[in-house]
């Protein structure tokens, strides 16, 4: 028995399970958030940030994300906290740069200087990525279930989905069916849809067109990324009564009369109670914890083959700000064209503000599957190699470069710069040999705070066998155990960052309806005027 009982436990902190718990919080639930010990996206070496994972705010413009900051009573503040980023997007190709601003006549006569003779194709591709938002948007205003499990969900939600546009069109359907094989423009929309997605798998067409589209409706930022967003979820959680426990683990699932019942915290002798819990884990992972107990039949028989895929590789890389040129934006792809021998990737690259004005993080994005042709270990050192090429004095003004999912040591750069001072030298990136303006002095792992002393994983985007509603989806929302619900990445991941949102919401209005005095009392909220 345990004498400490809450109406939800939450186990994850991704956007989806501190979402989820914001609004249950906010909806006078007695809401408990246990991190899983998870890392946070920063780490420091010598007071100097550095990124394990890159994040954008695609969803800040989805109309479930503007719900989610409403109920929260934080639009207002949200509006003060978030930058427009201007460009949304910057895509840097051999030979060519073009920029996809907000502005509409600004985008066409960028679109005639790189691609004149797609011109016609481009405006018409982003008419229809104009109507595809349209309608997605008018979807997901509705406080529909997605995926929806029972009947009466099937129901409601059908009728919202049977608006959207390519919802239901074969699986192969190309948006850029018009555009010639092999024209950049098709290479231009897939990459952008490849960083944005959580299927390791290319999404259907009207995932993909809501993805891209996300890239080019206009993006804001935060100037402390995914730690500022986690703060704020957070701060809303336990400003209505949550608990947030961000460095707990939770050891085990407790089961009872064939549902969860609390959760066992590592190091706790008695377990934790609860009515309901809530993760970002796969359900697979939920059901190890719970030691194989409790699994419906349905799920045994019926459950997905979830498989994470493809990773993401993350390179950080500070440097002085005159090693950046002013034009670079802020969220850029690049493009790099595989010559003889040479392989072939899109670095997704953001820039991120530091503290020190003279400063400036350079967070690289590579997509590596289990068999790339680029081996890990060797990623780093290309990453650097290519970004040296697109930026031809970065070499030159390097401070530091780390990765924590090769588990080299950090690149430390202490030489002087400029053409006399600068000590030409190389690196050896575990058998790949870089050139380099200055030589740089490998600082072992144990030196960095918040970073293991030994490679992290990556984090996967994910195969799903069967694929889900609409090819959407993967888990369902409710987990293979009886009360039990799931807000991850593995629930709509064709979706990306807005299916995560969806999950969140769909488990949130699951639970209040669950308690018939709650719904009753969040029925009768008025909503229209925010109150703090």
């Amino acid at each position: 028995m345990t004498d400490r009982y809450y109406d939800v436990i939450v186990v994850g902190r991704s956007l989806g399970a501190l979402v989820a718990a914001a609004l249950l919080a906010r909806r006078d639930f007695t809401v408990l958030v246990i991190g899983q010990a998870r890392r946070t996206a920063d780490y420091t070496f010598e007071g100097k940030t550095l990124r394990r994972r890159a994040f954008t705010l695609w969803a800040a413009g989805s109309p479930v994300w503007r719900r989610i900051v409403g109920e929260l009573a934080h639009t207002q503040t949200w509006s003060r906290r978030v930058d427009e980023v201007t460009p949304t997007l910057q895509l840097l190709m051999p030979g060519r740069r073009l920029d996809i601003p907000p502005d509409a006549a600004h985008f066409s006569r960028e679109v005639d200087r790189e691609f004149p003779e797609a011109r016609r194709m481009v405006s018409e591709l982003y008419r229809d990525l104009g109507r595809v938002a349209a309608a997605a948007d008018g979807a997901f205003e509705r406080d529909a279930i997605w995926p929806p499990g029972s009947f009466m969900e099937r129901r409601e939600t059908g009728r919202v989905a049977s608006t959207l546009p390519y919802a239901r069109a074969e699986p192969h359907a190309d948006l850029l069916a018009e555009f010639p094989r092999g024209h950049w423009y098709r290479r231009i929309v897939t990459e952008s849809v490849r960083f944005a997605t959580d299927l390791a798998a290319y999404p259907p067409a009207f995932a993909a067109a809501r993805l891209h589209g996300a890239w080019t409706r206009g993006l804001v930022a935060l100037g402390g990324g995914e730690r500022e967003l986690d703060q704020i979820l957070m701060d809303r959680v336990e400003s209505n009564g949550g608990v947030c426990r961000m460095n707990e683990q939770v050891a085990g699932i407790e089961v009872r009369r064939g549902g969860a019942s609390g959760v066992q915290l590592d190091g706790d002798a008695q377990p934790v109670g609860a009515g309901l819990v809530i993760t970002d884990m796969l359900g697979e992972e939920l059901a190890a914890l719970a030691g194989g107990q409790g699994i419906s039949k349905k799920a045994q028989s019926e459950w997905p083959r979830v498989i994470p895929g493809t990773g993401r590789f993350v390179v950080s890389v500070l440097t002085r700000r005159a090693g950046v040129p002013i034009p670079l934006g802020k969220e850029v792809l690049v493009f790099t064209a595989g010559g003889l021998g040479e392989v072939a990737h899109t670095i997704h690259l953001q820039r991120v503000r530091c503290p020190d004005p003279d400063e400036e993080l350079l967070v690289a994005e590579l997509l590596l599957s289990e068999r790339d042709p680029l081996p890990k270990h060797e990623a780093r050192a290309w990453v650097v190699e290519r970004l040296c090429r697109e930026l031809p004095y970065l070499d030159r003004h390097l401070l530091l470069v780390d990765s924590v999912h090769d588990g080299l040591p950090l690149w430390r750069f202490e030489s002087a710069t400029g053409p006399s001072g600068a000590e030409a030298g190389s690196v050896q990136g575990a058998g790949r040999l870089l050139q380099l303006a200055r030589q740089p002095v490998e600082v072992e792992r144990t030196a960095l705070q918040g970073a293991a002393a030994r490679a992290e994983p990556m984090e996967r985007q994910l195969d799903v066998d069967p694929p889900g509603y609409l090819g959407l989806a993967g888990e369902p929302i409710r987990g293979p155990i009886a009360r039990t619900l799931l807000v991850g990445r593995s629930v709509l991941p064709a979706l990306g960052q807005e299916g995560r949102l969806l999950a969140a919401c769909g488990a949130a209005r699951l639970v209040t309806r669950s308690d018939k005095r709650k719904a009753r009392m969040r029925r009768e909220m008025w909503t229209k005027i925010e109150i703090s």
